[in-house]
């Protein structure tokens, strides 16, 4: 197995990440304004489901077959701007519902709902697994063993990372969303500005070279 001291470099340099701006920390920072602190945890549930995928994915040497796929990898891409368009469809139509949840938020969606989000969001991004068949085999040595292990305990660490991080993120904006959704025009405002963000993560993906 990987030493204490690569397992401590890879965690700090998953929470790095994790913090970093990007598509998914993005997406649970919205839904968690929009939903509240409970929905925004759930969603972050989602896409670490969807985070031992792609590890299992790399570790079974998936992911190598379908970067190397164009029409795979273009399938998949258009797969995941087409679910974020139709997110953001249904957030610009959605109307304003100032209805308190048990954390104090705005409209409720079923944690079947938030969690299938998430799952999607994360799985639907081929970047996702590009990054993964990038990352993880770097940190894993053959001199201590086989690498499909290790991999598999790097991907299990990113996971702990992930919660750490968007959790952090979610629970933040979920503290703020009690008092964002109070107001019909506020949730108004929430909604058309998840819509937004929703389609500019649909085009970036869709224009993102392979």
């Amino acid at each position: 197995m990987p030493t204490a001291e690569t397992t401590l470099a890879f965690l700090a340099a998953a929470l790095l990440l994790g913090y970093t701006p990007g598509p998914d920390n993005l997406f649970v920072l919205m839904q968690s304004l929009a939903h509240g602190a409970r929905a925004g945890m759930t969603v972050v549930l989602g896409l670490c489901t969807g985070l031992c995928v792609h590890t299992a994915a790399v570790a079974l040497g998936l992911a190598a077959a379908v970067a190397g796929s164009p029409v795979a990898f273009a399938v998949l891409k258009s797969a995941g701007a087409a679910y974020l368009g139709w997110l953001a469809w249904q957030a610009w139509r959605a109307a304003p519902q100032v209805v308190r949840t048990g954390d104090g938020a705005g409209p409720a969606l079923s944690a079947r709902v938030l969690y299938g989000r998430g799952v999607v969001m994360n799985l639907s991004n081929p970047k996702v697994l590009l990054f993964f068949l990038a990352l993880l085999p770097q940190f894993a040595d053959p001199g201590r063993g086989p690498v499909a292990p290790q991999i598999v305990w790097f991907g299990a660490w990113f996971v702990v990372a992930t919660v750490v991080s968007f959790g952090s993120i979610a629970l933040s904006a979920g503290a703020l969303a009690g008092r964002l959704t109070r107001s019909a025009s506020v949730q108004r405002l929430l909604n058309r500005a998840c819509a937004l963000v929703f389609a500019a993560l649909a085009l970036r993906l869709l224009v993102s070279a392979a």
